[in-house]
């Protein structure tokens, strides 16, 4: 049990390096190699991270990586970030979001149904773990309901996973038996 352990935590460690060496090269848009190392280093070392003395090698091969993934662009002095990694940085970043609630319900439920096909499983998987994750329920099996606004974070998925004319967005005033669903979201 030991081994397993310690290879999921080597995994997590990998990914939130990633994570922080796409974040910082996102901030600052190009880095040169003698930057990358101390700015990820100091968010790692704030993060509780890395307490090795081979930070600069785990940096440098993670970066590497990054860069076979076709997440960055290097050129021999700098790192740049490409659309690709932009794209999974704000995966991750919607990953860990939740989506603001008003003061007050307006009284209208967002209605997000899709109709992804097969070639696109991939983004249809990801879209339903994204949508569990900012809060928004399955009504049935592809439409998704919300009580709040929404859209623009709507907009920025159809774009990020190629999956505009798939997904509806829909502003609904009224919706059959909805009671349960106002008390699933303590709107009552």
């Amino acid at each position: 049990m030991g081994k397993l352990e310690d290879k999921s935590q080597k995994k997590t460690k990998r990914k939130n390096l990633q994570h922080v060496i796409l974040q910082t090269i996102a901030v600052a848009g190009v880095l040169s190699v003698v930057l990358v190392a101390p700015n990820v280093i100091g968010a790692l070392t704030k993060l509780g991270i890395f307490p090795n003395k081979r930070q600069k090698e785990y940096i440098s091969s993670s970066a590497s990586k990054l860069v076979k993934r076709g997440l960055l662009f290097y050129n021999g002095k700098h790192y740049q970030l490409t659309s690709q990694g932009e794209s999974l940085l704000r995966r991750w970043q919607f990953a860990d979001f939740r989506l603001k609630k008003p003061k007050r319900w307006d009284k209208k439920w967002r209605v997000m149904i899709f109709d992804i096909p097969e070639k696109k499983r991939k983004a249809r998987d990801d879209l339903t773990i994204l949508f569990r994750q900012a809060g928004i329920r399955r009504l049935q099996n592809s439409v998704w309901i919300y009580p709040y606004d929404c859209e623009d974070i709507i907009t920025l998925l159809k774009t990020d996973f190629g999956i505009g004319k798939y997904l509806l967005y829909m502003i609904v005033d009224e919706l059959e038996n909805d009671k349960y669903l106002r008390e699933e979201f303590g709107l009552v």
